[in-house]
């Protein structure tokens, strides 16, 4: 009797209860809590975008006790992976926030980029009088993002390191943005291997991922898991559109996201243009954050393809904005142009303003280059809406709206494949995140047939407990 005891006291003991706060079914909000006997994990603090009811999500507490809440572990610096992190601090949470020195450095400036804009969103819709909410408040304030980054612990990747007795992590480069892991963690000699945001075997500035050799338990995003990326010719569509756009004396308008897309369309359009196939036409870069990513890339050149004489060369290619106003004199300046400002799923940054003076006149391109989150105004124009709303009003879409998928920086459904296909186990259980659910379920049939592996999808709040 008390043996039997025993080996079920060990049995509770040695347990990972794991909560799917976010990237459960959708894209967007990426955050799982590891409860373990005397040690709490959360990987990754994203926020909700895209559709509304998933927006109204960030201004809930999250339903466990922040304060546990050991480490914070990052795979990458995007919004929708540490976007959360200042509501987190101000729900209690005072412990450490990990990542690669690349992944803080971009998580610092979207953070604080972030807030910025929160604050001038409620300023100026309390000024309008057009939010539903009297008074309209920031999600979080510079103050808020400033004291979250004060948590910040850098550590290498490739690299094992120790949480406690019983669980290690290991940060591996995973391509799609500059600082990228997919994280592994060893807990009672069991891995669980989070996989983040994957990215492609073929890109122009990042290496290809590293791929995991062992995984007991795996949660992998499946942002594109029934796609394959098309082979586009994007040289020679981005090259068709800026001399369209001169025959137009029109405006090439291309909402983008400030960390690695941004500075991947710099390096295309200056290789473009180097090469004598388009001319000399203005290339505005109006993103403050994606001038400051910039700067990382600078910084850590053992992380990117780049050579420092291509990318000097390539920033002084471009006029890079100072200031709101400057944006202005962009918009007055009669001249034909590219224009290349956040964000890039068009929910907010400067992008907006220039839409919202440029999106009625046919002489205007929109070039969308990246993924589309269902609910953003970047979805509604890839699904050819009439008009759109910005600042509580719409207007109407007379511009052409293309699109250049294969920019991507996230993995195909082959990219995913090659990457599991490093593993040398058969995972006893595979979760699928971070996908919208006609992507998550045609992976899972691929998973399921090609590998015959155990593959669930949870639900949001949805809470498995493993034993081991």
């Amino acid at each position: 009797m008390k043996l039997n005891n025993y080996v079920t006291m060990k049995k509770t003991l040695n347990q990972v209860k794991i909560t799917f706060l976010g990237a459960s079914r959708v894209v967007t909000g990426s955050k799982y809590l590891l409860e373990i006997s005397g040690l709490n994990i959360m990987v990754d603090c994203g926020m909700f975008q895209g559709l509304k009811e998933l927006r109204e999500l960030n201004w809930r507490n999250l339903p466990i006790d922040v304060s546990a809440i050991d480490v914070v572990l990052l795979t990458h610096g995007h919004l929708d992976h540490v976007g959360y992190l200042p509501r987190l601090v101000k729900q209690g949470f005072s412990g450490k926030i990990i990542g690669t020195s690349p992944t803080l450095a971009i998580a610092e400036i979207i953070l604080k980029d972030s807030a910025k804009i929160h604050e001038e969103e409620a300023e100026k819709a309390n000024k309008e009088n057009y939010s539903k909410h009297n008074p309209a408040l920031p999600f979080y304030t510079v103050k808020d993002a400033e004291k979250t980054i004060k948590l910040f612990q850098h550590q290498a990747s490739e690299k094992w390191h120790k949480l406690s007795e019983f669980c290690s992590y290991r940060f591996q480069y995973n391509g799609h943005i500059l600082g990228a892991t997919f994280i592994e963690l060893d807990i009672y000699e069991k891995r669980f291997v989070f996989s983040g945001d994957i990215g492609r075997q073929v890109d122009y500035l990042l290496d290809p991922p590293n791929r995991p050799e062992w995984a007991d338990y795996l949660f992998i995003e499946s942002t594109y898991g029934n796609k394959l990326h098309p082979k586009e010719d994007v040289e020679g569509i981005l090259a068709d559109l800026v001399k369209q756009t001169i025959n137009n004396n029109g405006n090439l308008i291309i909402p983008s996201f400030a960390v690695e897309r941004l500075q991947t369309l710099m390096y295309v359009l200056w290789k473009l243009y180097k090469q004598n196939k388009i001319p000399n036409i203005p290339i505005i870069i109006d993103s403050p954050m994606g001038q400051n990513v910039l700067e990382v890339f600078n910084q850590f050149p053992t992380w990117h393809k780049l050579t420092p004489s291509e990318y000097h060369a390539m920033c002084q290619h471009v006029t890079i904005t100072e200031s709101y106003a400057d944006t202005w004199k962009v918009i007055d300046d009669k001249r034909s142009k590219i224009i290349i400002a956040g964000s890039g799923m068009v929910t907010g940054g400067r992008v907006l303003t220039y839409l919202q003076q440029l999106i009625d006149e046919v002489s205007t391109t929109v070039l969308l280059v990246g993924y589309q989150a269902e609910g953003t105004r970047g979805r509604q124009l890839l699904d050819g809406t009439h008009e759109i709303k910005f600042f509580g009003k719409y207007y109407p879409v007379k511009a052409r709206v293309a699109h250049l998928e294969s920019l991507s920086a996230h993995a195909d459904q082959n990219d995913l494949m090659h990457w599991m296909g490093g593993i040398k186990n058969i995972p006893e259980k595979v979760f699928l995140v971070h996908g919208e659910l006609a992507s998550m379920d045609a992976f899972r049939v691929k998973i399921q047939t090609d590998l015959k592996w155990s593959v669930c999808m949870p639900k949001l709040e949805d809470v498995e407990t493993i034993i081991l």
